[in-house]
């Protein structure tokens, strides 16, 4: 049996089995690394077994030929009990030639005279080698049973035309040979199927351990991808708002110290809530599966959000239908993210002098549209932003479109701007389940 066949051989050199324990789980190595020595000690750890049954072997035929009261000579049960050893010795690379060859010098030995007893149990290591080796293509065990069977025809035969033994009389002789390779293929058999069974094992606990490492990083990649989305979020619209705020400020620092008073509040609340957002997300880092101390936004705080984004020169409406109270925490986070970035964008690179917020919750979903009535949407290509509200949508099931609006997507008189064709919408559908009508 080659060392690719024999069952303490069967792998690559990446994914190895140990050959003193069959069964056990085999070890995974880097390509080009340097062996390990419990690895450089396998291969002597085979020899060591061939050598044993070798020297057991030729033991055994000793030892069964004087049991059966065969004779012990130097020219018979002695050099044939060494051969049969020696043989032994390259069962892992050629199975079925050692088990050839130790079969014709049983043949060769009895009908020679040299020996008296003994056709198949002096080459039962041979035997057993060769039914339990099961390399793809090419299975021993019918190799095994054919030479058994002819090895048994030939002696039944030489006993009835040489030894002058009866019909009756051979096949007596030769059932307990025969009784014996039974067992013994059966047993090698058994042995064999047990590698495999192991060996399966084996293959599906590394399967399901690197089935385990993708999901974890497609989970990691998820938290990422979550974690991303998040920052640019909340980073964006705060400097976003801070920015108008403060722009506000400095023009009505001088006439209007009042306004321009309302406007610095306005930005440390923005600061304040995105600290608190922030706090949120390094929790979920710090404790991932515990709930964060400060309770993430919502479409509650949507009518605070507007009023932060109106300013002089944008003018933002709000208009809500349908119970939104009632929106579970994940679908709610989601519409908050979404008019957040959308009334984000719409500030940064819309040009916009108007825009409107609907949210509608009826029969089991949620419906958000922004749109606004910017000049530029040809220049607006998708970015960060669009992506992760396309994402926060589909996480959830639901639909999203975004761009360039039509002539009637946003209410007014003809000849204010909003019937041009210009300007921008952003829609998302979410299903809200279990709050079905």
């Amino acid at each position: 049996m080659d060392r690719a066949a024999d069952p303490a051989h069967r792998a690559d050199p990446a994914h190895r089995a140990d050959p003193a324990h069959p069964g056990a789980p085999a070890e995974t190595t880097a390509a080009g690394a340097a062996p390990t020595p419990r690895f450089s000690a396998r291969p002597r750890a085979a020899r060591t077994v061939d050598w044993l049954l070798a020297a057991g072997t030729a033991a055994a035929v000793l030892a069964g030929t004087a049991r059966l009261g065969g004779r012990l000579d130097i020219a018979g049960a002695l050099p044939l009990a060494l051969w049969l050893g020696v043989l032994l010795l390259a069962r892992r690379r050629w199975p079925l030639t050692v088990l050839l060859l130790s079969v014709q010098a049983v043949l060769v030995f009895r009908t020679a005279g040299l020996t008296d007893v003994g056709w198949v149990w002096p080459v039962s290591v041979a035997y057993a080698t060769l039914a339990a080796d099961d390399r793809p293509g090419r299975p021993g065990l019918p190799w095994a049973a054919g030479v058994g069977l002819a090895e048994l025809a030939f002696a039944a035969t030489w006993d009835v035309a040489v030894g002058g033994a009866t019909a009756r009389e051979a096949l007596g002789s030769l059932g307990a040979e025969t009784l014996w390779l039974a067992v013994l293929l059966a047993a090698a058999t058994a042995y064999r199927d047990r590698l495999r069974w192991r060996a399966e094992r084996d293959e599906r606990l590394l399967r399901a351990v690197r089935e385990q490492d993708l999901e974890a990083g497609r989970r990691i990649a998820e938290a990422r991808l979550e974690m991303a989305r998040e920052l640019h979020d909340v980073v964006g619209h705060t400097l976003t708002v801070v920015g108008i705020q403060l722009r506000v400020a400095a023009e009505a620092l001088d006439d209007s110290p009042e306004e321009a008073r309302a406007a610095l509040a306005t930005a440390q609340q923005v600061r304040t809530e995105a600290v608190r957002d922030l706090r949120a997300l390094v929790h979920v880092l710090r404790a991932p599966g515990e709930a964060p101390h400060d309770p993430a936004a919502g479409v509650p705080e949507i009518a605070a959000l507007v009023d932060r984004m109106r300013s002089t020169d944008l003018d933002v409406r709000l208009e809500t239908h349908g119970d939104l109270a009632s929106v579970p925490a994940p679908v709610s986070l989601t519409v908050h993210r979404i008019v957040q970035e959308a009334l984000t964008n719409t500030a940064r690179h819309a040009e916009a002098s108007r825009a409107e917020v609907t949210l509608r919750h009826e029969r089991g979903r949620v419906e958000v549209t922004v749109t606004d009535d910017g000049g530029r949407p040809a220049t607006r290509a998708p970015g960060h932003g669009i992506r992760g509200m396309e994402e926060r949508v589909q996480a959830l099931g639901g639909d999203f479109s975004a761009g360039p609006r039509a002539g009637d997507d946003l209410g007014g008189n003809p000849g204010d701007g909003a019937d041009r064709g210009s300007g921008w919408v952003v829609r998302a559908v979410l299903p809200v389940p279990g709050l079905h009508p």
